[in-house]
């Protein structure tokens, strides 16, 4: 199911622990920097993935090459790739067993979300985490203490 319902977003972001950040960047500069520092700053686990940084540390977090060697449950991955990478992260989510898939703005591959959704992943598609957390929160809809 492609999520887009303000009320069902916040849910979504209250019950997420772990999430996994596809495409993270050292360069703190780039979005993923920044999104991945917001996620930490909101209490959220962060395991970033980024296979020219594996093994190293970004913002105090390991980095892994593969969603595959990521060695906790992860409740959701945040994308930060070109869109046609999109339908082989959706193949290794659904083999991973992950619930969620969110990808970050200009990251649009309907087709892809489809697949998903066919095969039981909660799709998020466009939009970025450290946008609507305030924009819902101002609304009132999040009841976390994050």
């Amino acid at each position: 199911m492609t999520i887009n319902d303000d009320q069902a977003l916040a849910d979504l972001l209250c019950h997420t622990t772990t999430i996994a950040l596809l495409g993270a960047s050292h360069k703190p500069d780039r979005p993923s920097y920044r999104v991945m520092q917001f996620l930490l700053d909101h209490g959220f686990k962060v395991v970033p993935v980024n296979p020219k940084l594996s093994g190293t540390e970004l913002l105090g977090q390991k980095v892994y090459a593969r969603l595959s060697e990521v060695p906790c449950p992860i409740d959701m991955v945040d994308v930060f790739r070109n869109s046609s990478y999109l339908r082989a992260i959706v193949d290794e989510v659904i083999n991973l067993n992950i619930g969620t898939l969110w990808t970050q703005l200009g990251v649009i591959d309907e087709e892809a979300a489809l697949h998903a959704e066919a095969n039981g992943v909660q799709v998020v598609m466009n939009k970025c985490p450290a946008i609507e957390w305030p924009r819902l929160k101002q609304m009132g809809l999040l009841k976390t203490q994050r």
